[in-house]
């Protein structure tokens, strides 16, 4: 589940916050790192348990609406069919979900004004509307119901964002705003994967695509650490038409980081590096960082070259 491109943010946050301490140690920096990529696992669990938290809600709503019916000697009959949902059934038997529910403690209990709002607009979806009044419901059907929920109601959502706010307060959890709408696709590639005859031993997303990525990860941040000195002159000396002391903190990092992977990891191709960084200063850098870590690269790289300290091939203009 957790990419390289994930990897890389994970590390450069993880540096930006120790570069900001000066108690923090290597040692220290690596626990960050490891709990930050266990926090977002944990992410996955609670977002694909939103699952049952959604269709709990729902069968109480039907159970209070059931009961008025009754005080009131009303002619209704409840349409079941969504709290019968055979996708969300599945979800809730899968051992793998309930045991690090339970474990970690993954409740909804500071989020259900998530629940709540989600709700109310699965109420007034044509989507829904559609599904409940279908002749006869398949459990294509069911599934499909659960991906345009997380696809339409989740994604994007400020009440989502708000309710993890909450949840990364009380269960001592991070980044879980800035990653919910990507593990959202990680759990809507979930969901695509059970079928008709899953059992609750199905098996969900590993924490890692492969198990290369926590290495990969952990030798990053440790070469990045190791070479900072080393990174920081480098940029210092190449800062020709840059104001030094208008230069963005997490760009010097960011160039840092990508100078560590550039010349450890002999594997990677130099343009994925380049390019994974300059997408990475867009995202959580200025507007013109993306600018910075560009130029300030080809300039290293290309005086590297040119001295013969550099071994990757690559026409930098």
């Amino acid at each position: 589940m957790i990419n390289r491109i994930m990897v890389r943010t994970r590390v450069i946050q993880t540096l930006f916050a120790y570069y900001k301490d000066s108690d923090k140690t290597p040692g220290t920096a690596r626990k960050e790192l490891r709990k930050s990529f266990a926090d977002t696992y944990d992410l996955y669990f609670a977002l694909l348990d939103f699952v049952n938290e959604l269709t709990a809600y729902a069968q109480r709503q039907l159970e209070e609406q059931t009961a008025r019916a009754r005080a009131t000697h009303s002619d209704w009959e409840p349409n079941r069919r969504f709290v019968e949902n055979r996708l969300a059934q599945q979800i809730f038997d899968n051992r793998a979900l309930r045991t690090r529910v339970q474990e970690q403690q993954l409740h909804w209990d500071s989020g259900m004004v998530a629940v709540s709002n989600t709700y109310k607009q699965l109420m007034e979806s044509d989507f829904y509307r559609k599904y409940m009044e279908l002749e006869e419901c398949t459990y294509e059907d069911d599934k499909r119901l659960w991906r345009q929920i997380y696809q339409y109601l989740l994604t994007d959502s400020e009440t989502l964002n708000d309710a993890l706010d909450e949840m990364e307060v009380a269960l001592d959890k991070t980044n879980w705003t800035v990653d919910a709408d990507v593990i959202i696709s990680y759990v809507i590639k979930t969901i695509k994967r059970f079928r008709e005859d899953s059992t609750p031993d199905t098996p969900l997303l590993e924490m890692f695509d492969n198990e290369d990525e926590l290495l990969f990860a952990t030798n990053l941040l440790d070469k990045a650490i190791e070479g900072h000195d080393e990174f920081e002159q480098l940029i210092n000396s190449h800062l020709k038409g840059w104001d030094a002391d208008r230069i963005a903190y997490m760009d010097r990092i960011l160039v840092e980081t990508a100078l560590a992977e550039i010349l450890t990891f002999e594997e990677i191709p130099l343009t994925i590096s380049l390019n994974e960084y300059i997408e990475l200063a867009k995202t959580y850098s200025g507007d013109k960082s993306y600018m910075f870590v560009n130029g300030i690269l080809t300039e290293i790289l290309r005086d590297m070259k040119n001295e013969g300290q550099f071994f990757k091939s690559l026409a930098l203009k």
